[in-house]
């Protein structure tokens, strides 16, 4: 059933020296200047080469400071969108693998805009490990406690295994009162940041889409040992 049952999804040796003691510290530094650029006009990835380059960070430390770091005006804007729908709009790979990381023990970044991001990646490749399906059933359940009635999953049919994933998903919905659509498409991203009742953390769905459901923190805050890390306070 699972393509690799000992991975760690996201799990990389080297975060516990980039992103514990004084790394840390260095990295909170680093997101003060990183804010001040983004509040300025400059873009996440000139703002961050500039600031990575003055404090010598890894790419790793790069992209934490990516995912985290919105300026003050998209996140006041993604925090006015928030709400609880009925009916939800799943950007499936995005949360599955989010919850698939915090099961693995993994590096996970609590975000300025409230939301909670992973560092693991995707780039087209997609294998179903151990914690697949209990992310899937956190994931659930959590739908289920906030009394969500329709859920619709998309995923990415360039993907690999997206299929795969589909069929583990609507097996799950059985044990659920939430009736389950998934759908795979070649333009997820594009097609949710036309609706309203995303689940997402991608912060460019997040920016255009009409409305959406942080529901990611609510999960992963019920979880033991979990690793969260917080640079913006």
């Amino acid at each position: 059933m699972y393509d690799d049952k000992n991975a760690r999804r996201g799990y990389v040796p080297e975060d516990r020296l980039q992103f514990m003691g004084v790394e840390l510290q260095k990295l909170k530094e680093a997101a003060k200047d990183t804010l001040y650029l983004l509040n300025r006009g400059y873009s996440v990835k000139n703002a961050t080469t500039f600031v990575g380059n003055h404090y010598m960070l890894s790419e790793r430390q790069r992209l934490a400071l990516a995912r985290s770091i919105s300026p003050d005006i998209d996140v006041e804007k993604r925090k006015k969108k928030q709400d609880l729908c009925k009916e939800v709009y799943i950007d499936g790979f995005n949360t599955i693998i989010t919850l698939e990381v915090a099961l693995s023990h993994s590096l996970l970044m609590r975000c300025m805009d409230g939301t909670i991001r992973d560092l693991a990646g995707l780039r087209g490749t997609y294998r179903i490990i151990e914690q697949t399906q209990s992310a899937i059933h956190l994931l659930f359940k959590e739908l289920e406690n906030k009394k969500v009635e329709k859920a619709v999953f998309y995923l990415d049919a360039p993907v690999s295994n997206s299929g795969r994933l589909k069929l583990l998903i609507l097996e799950a919905a059985k044990e659920y009162p939430i009736i389950t659509e998934v759908i795979v498409i070649h333009d997820v991203d594009r097609t949710l940041q036309k609706l309203s009742g995303v689940i997402s953390s991608d912060a460019i769905i997040l920016n255009h889409c009409e409305s959406y459901m942080n529901i990611l923190p609510d999960i992963v805050d019920k979880l033991e040992d979990t690793w969260v890390v917080e640079l913006w306070q």
